[in-house]
């Protein structure tokens, strides 16, 4: 293919006037030389070649590391590397060849450069990759997350890889040509891409078959053009999707037949947990006491729990859809939810919000955010701006509680508390200052910085401080059992690697996830009076606590702790319908 790098007549530039004249070898003619030839008119195939070259070599680095950590022996691995350089390179010179127009396209260049440089921060820093699912919980992400996420080192890094380019495209010349010159030569060079990505393809199907079969993540770490395709997935979707509808999943809703002999209404809480890992509370079996005063109220920790996803914005909806993992991962609408089916059988619902919101989950029932109606005193002590300590949910509850409808609490209550829990990197922001039980802990949000036992210090502290708040939970809860029959439910959204095999936070594919991403603990809490009224044998629970259990199971069991009767009810997901004795 014939590259213009000049030009003549109407389709050129002037050419660049000669720099001053400066004494051979010296570091102003070293200087000079460098950027006359950054200076030097070329055409715009030409630049995205070049750019395309140095994303290869200085924005790659995470995919040509886990190159070499799953190929193997050197022999093998150079060869997968081989390969990926040739995707990689053509993908990306086929991509940037849909902008070689003009130098009214040099923002973009500059915008995609630097936002390889972020991505490849973060894919180095906390093993992340930017998958479709990525993308799209990228953009759900608040100011408080992204202001944990920045640090001096994220600046240091994306400076180093995207100071030169940036300066270069600054500088260079792009040689004006006409619309249908620009038009048949970026043509030739689109089509010219993917007949030699298709030859290569052909050519190493032996060797690229079986590394994407068994390493599907690698895809994602193509750098920039993972990032560009699940970005454009993430807000193409929705132009191509048919209209989601709202399915109603209400119809039927109504009390069962222990409200009309009941001395008591039921007040049921529900914990939403974040990023708390399974393996991290002392009763399921760590070795660091993480849960002391969870270990002191009689409750129930089930052991063998996995979640529906490995981020927020896939777990929360999915844990109160009637639908299932699967089932909820396929639908194209919409459905009604856990809160809007209680909502309808008659009872108060109301959801407090400490996070970065319910995920339309709560949009059809009453919610608050923990901060709202906070007395100053208290703002000041748990809140940095409006992001608070998870003690924020209790404060004031009584007054929370009265201020749903008379008539409905009268029927029984269901609160949602969306917990802040153990969201990273900055795991220390989520503990007070007298949790901080486990020291010295990562005082930073750039992981990598800290030794791994600050960095388990740190996260272990907001387990620990996430066991008080549970624990400050059910003692509110026993002072409310004499009005209610209460009982509480805490179960994470998902987990959180902490460097295992490289790896931090959460979000990666469900299928690749490690098992510290998807098992989460899963805690309750019954007083006398709801165990009575369900008529649950507490030793048959105590018995129950390896047995196998998802996000799937909370809908169901909601709904038959609080005896709501509803089409949808699948009695064989009921946590505890095997320890219920039959109805006298």
């Amino acid at each position: 293919m014939a590259l213009a790098s000049g030009g003549t007549g109407r389709d050129a530039e002037p050419t660049a006037r000669p720099s001053a004249a400066a004494p051979s070898g010296t570091p102003r003619g070293l200087f000079a030389r460098i950027d006359d030839w950054m200076a030097k008119p070329r055409s715009a195939r030409n630049v995205i070649l070049w750019l395309t070259l140095y994303l290869a070599l200085a924005a790659n680095w995470a995919l040509w590391l886990e190159l070499v950590r799953v190929g193997g022996e050197p022999g093998v691995y150079l060869r997968s590397i081989a390969v990926m350089a040739l995707l990689l390179v053509t993908g990306t010179v086929g991509l940037l060849s849909l902008t070689a127009w003009s130098r009214w396209f040099k923002p973009l260049w500059i915008v995609l450069v630097v936002l390889a440089a972020v991505v490849q921060h973060y894919m180095l820093a906390y093993g992340m990759v930017m998958d479709p699912s990525m993308a799209a919980n990228t953009t759900q992400t608040d100011l408080h997350e992204v202001l944990d996420l920045l640090s001096w080192r994220l600046l240091a890094n994306v400076a180093l890889v995207s100071v030169l380019p940036v300066w270069w495209l600054c500088r260079v010349r792009i040689v004006r040509m006409g619309l249908w010159t620009n038009a048949w030569r970026n043509a030739v060079l689109l089509l010219g891409c993917a007949a030699i990505a298709a030859g290569g393809i052909m050519a190493m199907n032996r060797q690229l078959a079986p590394l994407m079969r068994n390493n599907t993540h690698l895809r994602y770490m193509l750098n920039p053009l993972a990032t560009v395709y699940s970005a454009t997935i993430v807000l193409a979707r929705p132009l191509f999707e048919h209209k989601r509808q709202l399915i109603p999943m209400t119809a039927g809703a109504a009390l069962g037949s222990s409200y009309a002999k009941q001395g008591k209404p039921p007040l049921f809480v529900i914990m939403v947990g974040e990023t708390a890992r399974s393996d991290h509370f002392s009763l399921n079996g760590y070795a660091r006491d993480t849960n002391p005063e969870l270990a002191r109220r009689d409750v129930l920790s089930y052991r063998n729990v996995h979640s529906c996803g490995t981020n927020t914005l896939a777990s929360v909806p999915c844990m109160f859809s009637p639908l299932g993992k699967e089932a909820h991962e396929g639908s194209k609408d919409d459905y009604e939810n856990l809160l809007d089916v209680l909502q309808a059988a008659g009872l108060a619902v109301l959801w407090v919000e400490n996070q970065a919101g319910c995920k339309d989950v709560c949009k059809r029932v009453p919610n608050a955010s923990a901060v709202d109606g906070l007395s100053p005193s208290a703002k000041a002590a748990l809140c940095d701006a409006d992001e608070c300590l998870d003690d924020a949910l209790l404060f004031d509850l009584d007054a929370r509680l009265a201020g749903l409808s008379r008539e409905r609490r009268a029927r029984g209550v269901v609160l949602v508390m969306h917990m802040m829990g153990s969201h990273g990197p900055a795991y220390y922001k989520r503990s007070p200052p007298d949790g901080k039980v486990f020291v010295p802990e990562c005082k930073t949000n750039a992981l990598a910085e800290c030794g791994h036992d600050e960095l388990l210090n740190g996260y272990d502290n907001s387990i620990r401080y996430t066991d008080r708040v549970l624990a400050r939970t059910v003692d509110w809860l026993k002072v409310q059992s004499k009005v209610y029959d209460t009982g509480m439910f805490y179960v994470s959204d998902h987990g959180e690697s902490l460097g295992e095999f490289g790896l931090f936070l959460h979000g990666l594919p469900y299928s690749i996830a490690p098992e510290a991403q998807k098992h989460v603990p899963l805690v309750a809490w019954f007083s006398e009076g709801l165990r009575q009224r369900q008529r649950l044998s507490m030793s048959c629970m105590k018995g129950d606590l390896d047995s196998p259990y998802t996000h799937d199971n909370l809908y169901h069991t909601a709904l038959a702790v609080m005896d709501v009767q509803t089409p949808t009810f699948k009695p064989a997901l009921d946590m505890f319908g095997k320890c219920r004795a039959p109805a006298a």
